[in-house]
């Protein structure tokens, strides 16, 4: 199986050259990846704990869905696939905040994407080892207690929610 290629990229998040996941990730290259958090009619957010078999932060959790872009794919086709691939779930995603690539979000240029439904998500069990619907407020205070059990895109783009809805 080949491996997949990514988009290096500076610090405005323009392409400026493509090299295997691995090497991006060794070299700590600027990247882009897509988060998407789904809420439900109550107010909860859905959050997935990684498998123990992932490279990076495995049986951390993170957001419903997330994913690196692949070499000459856009953002929002990237949270569709994702979306689909991860929790076989389609609709109409809303574009919510940019954070940019830096060591705080393991250098990933990275948008969140939202979508509110009460749909069943079916889960890839290659992707992901638990789903949990969490309340915004107890997720915030865990992910500042505890952000080790928390991917690093995943808490920053917390604590920014956080802020905004103080």
């Amino acid at each position: 199986m080949a491996e997949e290629m990514f988009d290096i990229c500076n610090e405005q998040d323009e392409v400026v050259g493509q090299l295997p996941r691995s090497e991006v990730h060794r070299r700590r290259l600027l990247h882009r990846a897509v988060h998407i958090w789904i809420w439900n009619s109550s107010g909860q957010l859905l959050i997935h704990r990684r498998t123990a078999s992932k490279d990076e932060y495995p049986g951390c959790f993170t957001s419903s869905a997330s994913g690196h872009l692949q070499a000459g794919e856009d953002y929002a086709g990237a949270a569709e696939r994702e979306l689909m691939e991860e929790l076989g779930l389609k609709g109409a995603l809303q574009y919510e905040v940019r954070l940019p690539g830096s060591s705080r979000t393991s250098f990933e240029h990275t948008v969140l994407y939202s979508l509110r439904t009460d749909a069943s998500p079916q889960p890839d069990p290659g992707e992901i080892a638990e789903l949990i619907w969490h309340w915004p407020a107890e997720l915030v205070a865990e992910v500042r207690a505890h952000p080790e059990r928390f991917t690093p895109p995943f808490c920053e783009l917390m604590l920014l929610w956080d802020a905004q809805h103080a």
